[in-house]
């Protein structure tokens, strides 16, 4: 589809290259971090392998990934992806305009991190989710309704999570400069730190012979389910709060 569309359609964007699926599903940061883009390698090299030149679809490659409510890990996520990506594009694919270097992502915050205890808790969730992803760097977002741990989202949660983007794009002033923790020591000292482990987790999937081989051998998978459990013995010991599930209930 990607080399049929470069020769084609070339206005058209083939593909959405995913995160969301591997955080929903448990993964760390890093792990997200790093399989996605090993996945994504995987197509662009499928793609390449076919004779389409990288510089022909790079540039309209698009991402989805997931933000949570790691506020300060989340906006260094998003610094440290598109370090990562840009290197690859270089080095590995040999790409040259600068359009093919960009990581731009869509991301929605994070479903899993929404409770059913104490729903109204979940529009505060939310929007610092929200205000990680725009502070980190991302092209656009939407939002998780409130009452997502409960139904089908309500006329009035769309409405909430709507007016939440708003706020933060009109009223409080963070998108009047690019990148504005830039020289945050500690902002700085993450981003290189999640860069350092998602690259190496990125490395050992290449030595296991690629992201496909690792997920038809359930490596990948099975990473992400074992941090999954981890963090639900965490919640369930009470060592990670949850705010109005394990602490501060009624």
């Amino acid at each position: 589809l990607i080399a049929w569309c470069s020769r084609n359609a070339p206005r058209f964007n083939p593909i959405s290259l995913s995160g969301y699926h591997i955080r929903e599903a448990g993964s760390t940061a890093p792990q997200e971090m790093a399989f996605a883009i090993a996945n994504a390698c995987a197509y662009v090299q499928a793609a390449c392998d076919l004779g389409v030149e990288v510089d022909d679809f790079a540039p309209k490659l698009s991402w989805i990934f997931n933000t949570h409510i790691d506020f300060l890990e989340e906006i260094a996520k998003y610094r440290a992806l598109r370090r990562m990506w840009s290197r690859l594009m270089q080095e590995r694919f040999q790409a040259r305009d600068p359009r093919s270097l960009m990581l731009r992502t869509h991301t929605q915050t994070g479903g899993s991190t929404l409770t059913a205890q104490q729903p109204e808790n979940n529009i505060v969730r939310a929007a610092i989710e929200a205000l990680a992803a725009v502070l980190g760097g991302v092209q656009s977002l939407a939002l998780s309704c409130y009452d997502e741990a409960l139904s089908i989202p309500t006329q009035k949660a769309q409405r909430i999570a709507v007016r939440t983007q708003q706020i933060i794009a009109e009223e409080i002033g963070v998108t009047n400069t690019v990148d504005p923790l830039a020289g945050s020591y500690y902002i700085e000292w993450l981003t290189d730190e999640l860069e350092r482990q998602a690259t190496e987790l990125y490395q050992e999937v290449e030595r296991r012979g690629g992201a496909v081989a690792c997920i038809e051998s359930g490596w990948m998978q099975q990473l992400i389910q074992d941090q999954a459990y981890r963090t639900e013995q965490a919640i369930a010991s009470g060592e990670k709060v949850i705010v109005g599930v394990n602490r501060y209930t009624e």
